[in-house]
């Protein structure tokens, strides 16, 4: 009895805590009272809200050849730091081929890029004096799984910026993504902000060589590059990078002292260290500061349409260095205030890792999308009805039962979808309450069958449903676990809409069974206890 009453209390909990927090949903603005307690609206998808859809297509061989260029780079720095001297230095796309001036440069090369490269590089020595150096598959998998997991959580985060209420940025297939806004009206200015792929470079100023005479002859030492600033006049920067834009930790925009566009740079702990040394080491030099942005162009080449990666670079600041620079800075130099924000927002959600380009662009206004949910909403009540006409029709009072857990079910699954953060109805998801509603009460039509079973063996109403519950538990475990076991396959591997679907299934799942075996139980034990001393003679089922 003392388990009857913890069960009754249990359901009591539970009846109150689905009514309270499904009741958003069905009001078309949260009152106060339900918004004090943290009850909201359940979050609507795409299909249901409106909004823009996104398929991207991530360029890995661009981060290759990036990171090929940047270790190219080190490596040249690496022997003339430990000055290791050679001929030639040739740099393909994943291959480096050096040509030193004796076996014994050859061996010093080697040993450091061994040490210093361990699996990235796989060395094979061509002659005494020369050797290929080679990115490893190893290193290019990996440089290509972290490139699509780097773009994938920069694009979260600049979604967050726009301030789109539960967007969906995840990966699909090996190189592609997908951008899901729900609510988005603007989609021009989303596409502008998860498409660029602008990032900074510091460098220092070349100013032993004469960028005039690099230019006329367009030739430059090894250890620089010509760039052009905004009056069009040459600049001969450095290749070592100082910082880049990974190393900023959060970045705003704002202005100087003098009313120009600026944004305020906030570095992690290893850059800030490495601009502190380098800083302090060039106090009155000439330091750049470069924009970086790639944009994919649509060509016809040989008859044949090919996406190309441009990398567009612009040096948007350039001064001289009054003291030792640390862990906060300023930099000016921008054309607008829109610029020094959308540039702080780039560098505030990360860098990507490599440019991406649109290949799928979907809009879906929100009449389609209310038109989704009130279809949602028929589909839904009729099953229902048809549902509970049915119960009573075939179960009588234990049917009304049924309809009662039911009802019950609906509004459990309701208030914690509203309450799981994440958790987004789409129209798949409809289809997945809509199946809940014929499987809720599959359970109960498996007790009912038991119970009329033990009847027709004898059994007294009472011990027909103590037994019936009892011998039907196990069968309802199993068909329920599978289901919910599918469920779960289905939300791990899917995408999507798929994903809708299996959400709304699994809490289905869970909720059908408490109410079917707990909730309806507890009907019938409250109705024929009251009956049990008049010793009830039939079961009204």
């Amino acid at each position: 009895m003392k388990i009857l009453s913890l069960k009754r209390i249990i359901v009591i909990i539970v009846l109150i805590f689905s009514v309270v927090y499904s009741l958003p949903t069905f009001f078309s603005e949260t009152p106060n009272w339900l918004t004090s307690l943290n009850a909201k609206k359940m979050n609507l998808g795409l299909d249901l809200k409106g909004g823009v859809h996104f398929l991207m297509e991530v360029d890995l061989d661009e981060v290759v050849s990036s990171k090929s260029k940047k270790l190219s780079s080190d490596i040249r720095s690496q022997l003339r730091k430990e000055k290791v001297r050679y001929v030639n230095f040739d740099h393909q796309l994943t291959d480096i081929n050096i040509e030193f001036i004796n076996n014994d440069n050859y061996k010093k090369a080697e040993k450091l890029i061994k040490n210093n490269y361990q699996e990235t590089f796989e060395i094979t020595k061509i002659s005494d004096a020369k050797m290929n150096i080679a990115i490893s598959d190893k290193t290019l998998n990996e440089l290509r799984i972290a490139a699509i997991k780097q773009n994938t959580t920069t694009l979260r985060n600049r979604v967050n910026e726009l301030g789109v209420a539960e967007p969906i940025v995840q990966q699909s297939g090996k190189t592609r993504i997908v951008v899901e806004l729900p609510g988005i009206k603007d989609t021009t200015r989303a596409k502008e902000i998860i498409g660029a792929t602008a990032t900074l470079e510091f460098k220092m100023v070349d100013e032993d060589s004469d960028p005039y005479a690099a230019e006329s002859s367009n030739q430059t030492s090894l250890s620089s590059k010509l760039y052009y600033d905004d009056t069009g006049q040459p600049v001969l920067l450095k290749r070592d990078v100082i910082l880049t834009g990974e190393n900023i930790v959060d970045a705003s925009s704002g202005f100087d002292r003098n009313s120009r566009p600026s944004v305020n740079i906030t570095l992690d702990n290893p850059g800030a260290k490495r601009f502190a040394n380098i800083t302090d080491e060039n106090i009155g030099k000439l330091m750049a500061v470069l924009f970086i942005e790639s944009k994919s162009e649509q060509k016809i080449i040989g008859g044949e349409s090919k996406r190309i990666t441009k990398k567009y670079e612009k040096i948007i600041s350039i001064a001289t260095i009054q003291e030792r620079l640390s862990k906060s800075f300023q930099i000016t130099g921008l054309d607008s205030p829109k610029q020094a924000r959308d540039l702080s927002l780039y560098l505030r959600a990360g860098s990507m890792a490599a440019p991406m380009y649109i290949v799928e662009e979907r809009t879906i206004g929100p009449s389609l999308g209310a038109d989704n949910i009130e279809k949602g909403k028929i589909s839904v009540i009729i099953g229902l009805i048809l549902v509970l006409f049915f119960m009573v029709y075939y179960y009588r009072v234990f049917g009304l039962f049924a309809n009662s857990a039911l009802i019950i079910n609906i509004l459990l699954i309701v208030s914690i979808m509203s309450l799981i953060p994440g958790a987004t109805l789409t129209l798949p998801g409809i289809a997945g309450i809509v199946l809940t509603v014929g499987m809720a009460v599959d359970a109960n039509v498996l007790i009912f069958e038991r119970v009329k079973e033990e009847i027709r063996n004898g059994s007294t109403p009472l011990a027909s449903i103590e037994l019936g519950y009892k011998k039907a538990f196990s069968t309802i475990a199993d068909a329920n676990i599978t289901t919910l076991i599918a469920s779960i396959i289905l939300f791990i591997f899917g995408t999507g809409p798929i994903k809708g679907f299996a959400v709304t299934l699994s809490i289905g799942v869970i909720c059908s069974m408490f109410t079917a075996i707990i909730v309806t139980r507890i009907l019938a034990d409250i109705t024929y206890e009251k009956n049990s001393n008049l010793r009830v003679k039939k079961l009204n089922i």
